[in-house]
C-alpha cells in the first residue's frame, strides 16, 4: 500500500473515478481540496516542473475556454502566478507519493509508477471533464 496525496476539485466526476481506482488498488489516500490549498510557487511547481508548460493547465477552466488565458503565450513565472491566483486553471489531479510529484491522471504512467492493479483498464477518458462535453440543452 502506498500513501497517495491527492489534490482534487471537490465534486469533480473524474477525480472521484480516479480516487476509486487508487483505493481499489489498495492505496491510502490523503485527499485535499485543490481550490482552497494556499499554493505558493514552492509548493505548486514540484507537481509541474517535469511537464511541458501547456500541459499544466485545466483546458476546461472558464478563463481558458473564454480565451482570457492562453497557456501557450505564458512563461513559467506568469503561469504559476495565474494558477496561484486562480486554482481552477490547474490541471487535475495533483498527486504526490513521497518525493515524487505529478499532474494529471495518465492511467498507464500511474500503473507503472505505483500500480493500479486493474483486471481490465478503464477505457474512458479520466482527465477531461465530462461536463465540458455536454451541451447547454442537455444540462439539467
Amino acid at each position: 500500500m502506498t500513501k497517495v496525496i491527492f489534490y482534487e476539485k471537490p465534486g469533480c466526476i473524474n477525480n472521484g473515478k480516479q480516487k476509486k481506482l487508487l483505493l481499489e488498488a489498495g492505496h491510502e489516500l490523503e485527499v485535499n481540496n485543490l481550490l482552497t490549498t494556499p499554493w505558493t510557487v514552492e509548493t505548486l511547481y514540484p507537481f509541474l516542473k517535469n511537464v511541458p508548460l501547456a500541459n499544466w493547465f485545466n483546458r476546461t477552466a472558464p478563463r481558458i475556454k473564454s480565451g482570457e488565458v492562453v497557456p501557450e503565450n505564458l512563461d513559467e513565472a506568469k503561469a504559476l502566478e495565474l494558477m496561484i491566483e486562480d486554482p481552477l486553471l490547474i490541471r487535475r489531479p495533483l498527486i504526490q507519493v513521497e518525493d515524487v510529484y505529478t499532474v494529471g491522471f495518465d492511467q498507464e504512467k500511474i500503473d507503472a509508477w505505483i500500480g493500479l492493479k486493474q483486471s481490465s483498464p478503464v477505457v474512458e477518458d479520466l482527465e477531461s471533464c465530462p461536463r465540458s462535453h455536454q451541451t447547454t440543452s442537455s444540462i439539467s
